[in-house]
């Protein structure tokens, strides 16, 4: 049923009731309308804003609008997709600055490294590194994703991020995993393992300006692999220029 004819049919109770039963009652009547309407619309507007369920992922992948490449169908869970992990890292190495500077580009600081299908990656504990996943996500300008890491994982202490779990409409590119070990024994970690999962969010409306937008200046757009903070950026028009 429409909201409009929802507002009619109650509309009509109303009038009935104040003829039969009095205007008192008919006062009263009137202000349930108001407040079932109200939860009419509120329940509308939630049923556009919502987590994708398995079903959706996948209506939504074969028309194209989300594209993770590759794709294994396999990985598709109740309401997310798993994203497995790529060969590529960066490792923080030693330097002789005293402190990160971030209005100074910091490339120097990390070290890509490359591993093999059989060869682990071992994180020791209490480290941080850069990772990425092995697909490549494409998102739609009315859709965000968001990154968590697997319970198994998270169960033996590993992080796959420290703040940036979100993605925008209008991303492609690999994610960079911020990955760390909380727990006290070293972590072996492999080429294409399941490492993260990504969820779907569908936005009220499409935005107005999406990712890569160049009025937005999107640092990673298109990125490929483990990418470096590129914070000095938002700085290049001057030191007194606060970030973007």
């Amino acid at each position: 049923m429409s909201e409009c004819e929802l507002a009619k049919r109650i509309h009509l109770s109303i009038r009935h009731s104040a003829l039969t039963r009095g205007a008192a009652f008919g006062s009263l009547s009137a202000g349930l309308f108001a407040t079932t309407l109200d939860r009419s619309r509120h329940r509308r507007h939630a049923s556009l804003v919502s987590v994708l369920s398995d079903r959706t992922i996948r209506d939504e992948l074969k028309k194209g609008r989300i594209v993770i490449d590759p794709f294994d169908d396999s990985a598709v869970q109740p309401a997310s997709v798993d994203l497995r992990l790529s060969g590529s890292f960066r490792v923080f190495r030693g330097t002789s600055k005293p402190f990160i500077d971030v209005r100074q580009p910091v490339d120097d600081l990390t070290e890509l490294i490359q591993i093999s299908a059989e060869e682990p990656f071992v994180i020791q504990p209490g480290t941080f590194f850069l990772g990425s996943t092995l697909e490549t996500i494409t998102l739609p300008d009315d859709i965000v994703g968001r990154v968590d890491g697997k319970s198994s994982l998270g169960r033996l202490g590993l992080l796959v991020h420290a703040t940036a779990g979100y993605v925008d409409p209008g991303w492609t590119g690999t994610l960079t995993l911020e990955l760390s070990n909380q727990s006290q024994m070293p972590i072996a970690l492999y080429l294409g393992m399941r490492i993260a999962q990504i969820s779907f969010q569908r936005l009220s409306t499409a935005v107005d300006r999406p990712y890569g937008s160049p009025e937005l200046g999107s640092k990673y757009q298109g990125q490929t692999g483990p990418t470096p903070s590129r914070i000095s950026e938002e700085f290049r028009s001057g030191p007194d220029t606060p970030p973007r």
